[in-house]
């Protein structure tokens, strides 16, 4: 991530009860995030060539109704990286945000 938000706030980035614990948990969780999401991104982008490539010259309603699909497909995928990133959290801090000893 090249720059994630710097400071916890109520307007973007990952934005989860125990992220914004403190200023140690907004960093990790920002990071963590985005190398998920960076690496979700390259690899649907990828995959969205063949999917492409599927629909192209078919009728109107196959291009809508298989590209719709894919984006809900992408967004759940980008959903499905909470309970990762929360797991993550979880394992490096305790439930107060205090990094666990060891790590």
């Amino acid at each position: 991530v090249r720059r994630p938000p710097g400071t916890i706030n109520h307007m973007y980035g990952y934005r989860t009860a125990m992220s914004g614990k403190n200023q140690q948990t907004w960093d990790f969780a920002q990071r963590y995030c985005g190398r998920l999401w960076w690496k979700a991104g390259w690899g649907m982008g990828i995959l969205t060539v063949p999917v492409a490539l599927f629909v192209r010259g078919r009728s109107e309603n196959v291009v809508s109704l298989t590209l719709g699909a894919w984006e809900f497909l992408q967004c759940a995928v980008l959903v499905l990286t909470v309970p990762a990133v929360e797991r993550a959290l979880k394992k490096r801090f305790d439930g107060n945000g205090i990094p666990r000893t060891g790590m």
